[in-house]
């Protein structure tokens, strides 16, 4: 794991910083380094596709909810913009932006159906970065605003033409034409579709504080009171309807539906710890999705779980749990160090 703010898992990072920021090592979807050749021109300008590659796989990855398919669609889009005439194009950001835009609206219909036949709870793929300090202005325009795992998993509610819109507008800031052109709908079209999920998505998330110190310090009693098995201590810091959700994909042990209630959940998390907790479990604080979360570290350098949470007046009001570990192989490459 990296603390470089630049390695803020934004899309897919497997060492050779496939949709991240933009290195000039190999990369997976098509070689091009940030020297390349243009196809049409024939120079050695730097490419398009590659100056806006952290931007378009952090949309990716907020439209899809998962590295894994945010990574495929910057290989198609790759392809459809190395095969395009360049030289009619007047905004390579906002034509590309579109070509993932089209892609990520063909696969979330896909990936509804893959989903409801998932065992147990679909969460999304966690974003995990050791960043201390605020983004800078050119960071923030690359990565948009924070999407939380809660986030992540309410947007799976809405429609793929709804997400679209939402991701677009209230994450990245982009005008309701570009995403009329990207979607093939009016501009009031687009509108009326953003102004839906962003009803939708504030009638279905969990009571939430915008406040990042408040947020830590919940977390922070979570992880002590978790540490020592000390059940009182975790019902301090839960709110009497916490809910805790867990996603391990039907590959490793957790609960096929979320459990409610305080006292539930702080005998779950006692019992896990006194179950599978071993002298090599270490759990350290990192931003997950943007806001303070855990990660536990089953043994040394090796991810076995992200959780995220939603905090309201002082209290854990959801956690989001990911142990599946086909959704943790971007936080565990097997023969590269993670980019910087």
């Amino acid at each position: 794991m990296s603390d470089d703010p630049s390695a803020t898992t934004a899309a897919p990072s497997t060492g050779s910083d496939s949709t991240g920021s933009g290195g000039t090592g190999s990369d997976s979807t098509g070689g091009v380094g940030t020297g390349s050749t243009d196809a049409t021109t024939g120079s050695a300008a730097p490419d398009a596709f590659e100056a806006n590659r952290r931007y378009l796989g952090s949309v990716a990855y907020r439209m899809l909810g998962s590295f894994t398919d945010a990574e495929d669609v910057l290989q198609e889009a790759w392809l459809r913009w190395r095969a395009a005439d360049r030289t009619v194009v007047d905004d390579p950001r906002a034509y590309l932006t579109t070509v993932v835009t089209r892609l990520c609206y063909d696969q979330l219909g896909s990936a509804r159906a893959r989903r409801e036949s998932y065992f147990g709870e679909w969460l999304p793929e966690p974003s995990v970065s050791y960043q201390s300090g605020p983004a800078s202005p050119a960071e923030l325009a690359e990565l948009g605003e924070s999407v939380s795992l809660a986030l992540l998993a309410v947007l799976e509610q809405l429609t793929p033409a709804e997400r679209a819109a939402f991701v677009l507008h209230d994450v990245f800031a982009v005008g309701f034409d570009e995403i009329a052109t990207s979607l093939d709908r009016s501009p009031d079209a687009a509108r009326q579709l953003a102004s839906r999920a962003r009803r939708r998505v504030k009638d279905g998330g969990r009571r939430a504080t915008a406040d990042p110190a408040e947020h830590r310090q919940a977390v922070e009693a979570f992880a002590a009171a978790t540490a020592r098995g000390d059940i009182e201590g975790l019902l301090a810091v839960l709110d009497p309807e916490v809910v805790w959700h867990s996603d391990g994909g039907g590959l490793v042990t957790a609960g096929a539906r979320p459990v409610f209630g305080a006292d539930k959940v702080a005998r779950l998390v006692a019992g896990m710890v006194a179950k599978w907790g071993t002298p090599d479990t270490v759990i350290e604080f990192a931003l997950v999705n943007g806001e303070p979360g855990l990660v536990w570290y089953q043994q040394p350098g090796l991810v076995g779980g992200v959780v995220g949470f939603t905090v309201a007046d002082g209290r854990i009001t959801s956690a989001y749990t990911v142990v599946n570990p086909e959704k943790l192989t971007h936080l565990n490459p097997a023969d590269t160090p993670p980019a910087v």
